[in-house]
């Protein structure tokens, strides 16, 4: 069963592992009563993400399907569409969303990391997911999208994700504070176009073809909610796999050059998100010898495909020289994540820093004791108490 238990994070490779080892595809019940398959080894992975018999498009759901569904005007995005709207949608976006745009936002990812560290007392016990891998993100998809109210975003994205009875919002409210503060984004660009890739989205046009309104308030949705939330993740596992292994924190402050490789590595051993959005069967077929009905839900298990033995040598280690290395952490083929760069980006400018500076920093608490968030969906950490040493004593 998949589990919204926050403790499961504390083994689930172990269980990933165990499940990918025993077959091929598991049919498994979420938390919300629902029923799926499960595909967990790396070939099946990387073929269904490229299989247009699965589709994004709850239309193909059969009646039993209950899952997360956002209003109308959110939901024209590029991970509920299949092609040709995919691709029309795709090559607007792409118009916009370019790799010098990225490239450009280089300093100031770097201006955000050593702000955020400059603010950290070294020696006193500081949470890293507040203090640091929460508003790296949001200021650079700020930045990015020129939105103002970040304060706000996270806990909108929160109750959207990991609803609960703590929350400020419900997901009913998060989703109309958040459609509401879109459209003033777009108003707000419309009337005075800048450099950001707001205006640049506004502006995009294929011959007399363009974007409507829809399309655009889901997609600047879209890309808040895997710009910034997802990145949280990724940004506080990065920083963890760097506490349980000195050894290779030590090797990136002497060898730079190897942080590419490395980021790679802890995006397929401890990449965000474990587990696919939801795909449905738009005809029977067979899976790794199991059949799977039309309308049926299948989601893609990557945290297994990414430490699959049959892809993969010692996958359980981290290899700074594993070459190629297929993993899918940002899936695979025409829905592959379209914010891979910037992720990319601010990794880098996380792992520089905290290799660099702080060769001494650990834990504040047993590495049990971590709290994880809970969410199937989300490998991510609720805090990082953790205390910042620049150096080592003798050094």
């Amino acid at each position: 069963m998949l589990t919204d238990d926050p403790h499961f994070w504390a083994t689930a490779d172990l269980a990933f592992d165990r499940w990918r080892d025993e077959a091929p595809v598991h049919r498994a019940r979420t938390p919300d009563g629902g029923t799926v398959w499960v595909v967990t080894r790396h070939a099946d992975v990387r073929a269904a993400f490229a299989d247009p018999r699965l589709s994004l498009q709850r239309t193909y759901a059969n009646a039993g399907y209950s899952g997360f569904a956002l209003p109308p005007a959110l939901d024209a995005n590029l991970l509920n569409l299949d092609p040709p709207e995919h691709t029309r949608l795709r090559r607007l976006v792409n118009q916009a969303f370019t790799a010098r745009r990225v490239e450009h936002l280089r300093p100031v990812v770097a201006g955000h990391v050593d702000r955020l560290l400059a603010a950290v007392d070294p020696g006193e016990v500081t949470d890293l997911i507040g203090a640091f891998a929460a508003p790296l993100p949001l200021a650079v998809i700020g930045e990015f999208l020129g939105a103002d109210r970040l304060d706000q975003m996270r806990s909108w994205t929160d109750a959207l994700l990991a609803p609960g009875p703590h929350q400020l919002w419900t997901p009913r409210q998060a989703v109309a504070a958040l459609d509401d503060y879109i459209r003033e984004l777009i108003a707000e660009r419309r009337a005075r176009p800048d450099d950001t890739l707001t205006s640049a989205l506004i502006g995009a046009r294929d011959g007399d073809d363009r974007l409507t309104e829809d399309e655009l308030t889901s997609l600047i949705f879209l890309i808040l909610w895997a710009g910034y939330e997802t990145t949280i993740d990724a940004v506080g596992n990065s920083i963890l796999t760097l506490l349980r292994q000195p050894g290779l924190r030590d090797e990136l402050r002497r060898d730079p050059d190897a942080v590419p490789a490395a980021i790679e590595e802890i995006l397929r051993l401890s990449g965000p998100t474990p587990l696919s959005i939801r795909r449905f069967a738009t005809t029977d077929l067979v899976i790794g010898g199991e059949r799977i009905s039309a309308g049926d839900t299948v989601m893609l298990l990557i945290a297994g495909a990414n430490r699959d033995p049959a892809a993969f040598d010692q996958p359980s280690r981290t290899d700074l020289g594993r070459s190629p290395n297929a993993h899918v952490a940002f899936g695979h083929g025409i829905h592959h994540c379209l914010g891979a760069p910037l992720a990319r980006l601010q990794l880098t400018g996380t792992i520089r820093a905290f290799a660099e500076r702080y060769p001494a920093m650990a834990l504040a608490i047993p590495d049990s004791d971590l709290a994880w968030r809970s969410s199937f969906r989300a490998r991510g950490l609720t805090a990082l108490p953790v205390v910042l040493m620049p150096s080592r004593s003798g050094q």
